[in-house]
C-alpha cells in the first residue's frame, strides 16, 4: 500500500498537469519550429552542430530537404544523415509536437523572437525549449539562485529571504527546482507574489522531485514558467542536470550561490556563468561547514559577497535597474535579508536570540533547560511566539528553532 507522501505527490503531479494545460496555451507549432525540433531530436546532433548545419544550408527547413549525399558531405554521422534524409526525424518531431500539446506545453525554437535573448548569446544555446507558463517571462531580467540540495537552516533562510526581496523588486528568480536551495529560492519568489522560472533536467511531464508539484503549480498561477530542453517523457537521469545548468546561468544577468559543497552541480553552474560572462554572487557561510566551501571559495576568487538584496541590485546593469524600477509595485517592500538581525527590545527575546543560531537548530527542551534559572517555560514560549511572529526566528519540524535573517 502506498504511503501518504507518495499519494500526496501523485495528486500534486496530476494537479500540476491539469493546471498547466490551462495556464499555458499549447499552440500548433510552425513549420520552422518543427524543423528545428526534428534536428534537436536527431541522434548524434547537439546544439552547436545544429547551428552550424542551419548556417551551412540557410535554414532548418533546408537541412531537412537536403539529400543524403549533401548531408553526409558536412561530416555528420551516418545515423544522423539517414534520420534526416529518410524523414524519420521529421516524423519524430510531429509526434513530439502532439505530446507537448497534450501536456499543455509550447515549443519555441532558437529562430523565434520569443526565445530568451540572454540565452541566445551563449556558446551552445538549446535550439528548442519546451515551455509551460509565460513565454514572455523568459525575456525579462532575472537572477539565477543555486546551491546544495542539503542546505543548513541558515542557507534555506538566506535563499528564501533574498529571493523574496529580489522578486518583490521585479527581478525574475531562475533556478532548477531541485531540493534544497533551489526550492527555497522558488518559494521566496512565490512569497513575494513575484515571478520565478524553473529549468528542469527532465521532460516537462516528468516533474522531479515529485513533491515540488504543488510548488510548480503555484509558480504558474503567479505568471511564472517551467521550461526544459528535453523532450516530453525524459526521465531524471543524472547526466541531464549538469547539461541544463548552462540554461539556468545563460538566462540570467548573474548567478547567486547560497551554499554548495566542494564537489557539486553548483560548481558547474558557476563555471558556466563565468564562461558566459555573467556576474557571480555568493553568500558567505560558516567556514567549519562543508556547504560553505563553494560560496567562500568563489568570494576568494572574486565573486561579489552578498548579505542583502542591495548587494545584488547595485551590480546589475543600469538598463536592467531602470527597467525594474519602472515596474516595481507601489506597496512597501518587505523586510530585507541580512546577516545581522534587527535589535530586539524585550530582554527575554534578546536572551533567546543570543542562544539561537542561524545554521544549527535548537530544540525547545534545550532552551528550557538552559534558561530554567532565568525565565519560566511560559515566558520562553511567549518570547518564542513573538520572535517567530516578527520573523526573527523560524520553527522547524519537531519544535526546533533557528535564527532567521
Amino acid at each position: 500500500m502506498p504511503d501518504s507522501t507518495s499519494i500526496g505527490a501523485s495528486v500534486g503531479v496530476a494537479a500540476f498537469a491539469a493546471n498547466s494545460s490551462t495556464t499555458s496555451s499549447a499552440q500548433t507549432a510552425s513549420r520552422d519550429t518543427i524543423c528545428w525540433l526534428a534536428l534537436a531530436l536527431t541522434e548524434g546532433l547537439g546544439p552547436s552542430r545544429i547551428k552550424k548545419l542551419v548556417e551551412h544550408f540557410g535554414s532548418a527547413d533546408r537541412v531537412l530537404q537536403a539529400s543524403l549525399t549533401e548531408l553526409e558531405s558536412t561530416g555528420m554521422r551516418a545515423v544522423s544523415a539517414q534520420a534526416l534524409a529518410t524523414g524519420k526525424a521529421l516524423e519524430l518531431a510531429h509526434d513530439e509536437v502532439a505530446k507537448a500539446a497534450q501536456g499543455g506545453a509550447r515549443i519555441i525554437s532558437l529562430s523565434e523572437p520569443t526565445y530568451p535573448p540572454r540565452l541566445r548569446e551563449i556558446y551552445d544555446p538549446p535550439v528548442i525549449l519546451f515551455v509551460k507558463g509565460s513565454v514572455e517571462l523568459l525575456s525579462e531580467p532575472g537572477i539565477a539562485m543555486v546551491g546544495t540540495r542539503h542546505p543548513t537552516p541558515y542557507g534555506t533562510g538566506m535563499a528564501e529571504r533574498l529571493a523574496t526581496d529580489l522578486a518583490a523588486r521585479g527581478l525574475v528568480i531562475i533556478s532548477g527546482m531541485a531540493r534544497g536551495i533551489d526550492t527555497a529560492s522558488h518559494r521566496g519568489a512565490i512569497a513575494a507574489k513575484g515571478k520565478t522560472i524553473a529549468v528542469l533536467g527532465t521532460g516537462l511531464d516528468v516533474l522531479y522531485p515529485r513533491e515540488n508539484a504543488r510548488l510548480a503549480e503555484q509558480m504558474l498561477a503567479l505568471g511564472g514558467a517551467v521550461i526544459s530542453e528535453f523532450p516530453m517523457g525524459t526521465a531524471p537521469v543524472p547526466q541531464n542536470f549538469p547539461i541544463r545548468n548552462r540554461i539556468i546561468s545563460g538566462m540570467s544577468a548573474g548567478v547567486l550561490v547560497v551554499e554548495a559543497a566542494e564537489y557539486s552541480g553548483t560548481r558547474i553552474t558557476s563555471r558556466c556563468a563565468l564562461e558566459q560572462n555573467r556576474d557571480v554572487y555568493a553568500v558567505p557561510g560558516n567556514v567549519t561547514n562543508k556547504n560553505s566551501w563553494g560560496p567562500n571559495t568563489l568570494i576568494k576568487q572574486g565573486a561579489k559577497l552578498v548579505a542583502t538584496w542591495e548587494d545584488v541590485w547595485e551590480e546589475l546593469p543600469t538598463d536592467v535597474q531602470v527597467a525594474l524600477n519602472a515596474v516595481q509595485n507601489e506597496s512597501p517592500a518587505p523586510g530585507n535579508a541580512s546577516l545581522f538581525p534587527d535589535d530586539v527590545h524585550s530582554p527575554h527575546e534578546q536572551r533567546l536570540l543570543k542562544l539561537l543560531k542561524p545554521d544549527q537548530s535548537t530544540h525547545i527542551d534545550e532552551l528550557v533547560e538552559m534558561l530554567e534559572n532565568e525565565m519560566s517555560s511560559s515566558e520562553i514560549f511567549a518570547a518564542l511566539f513573538e520572535l517567530e511572529l516578527n520573523g526573527k526566528i523560524r520553527q522547524l519540524p519537531g519544535k526546533n528553532f533557528v535564527k532567521a535573517f
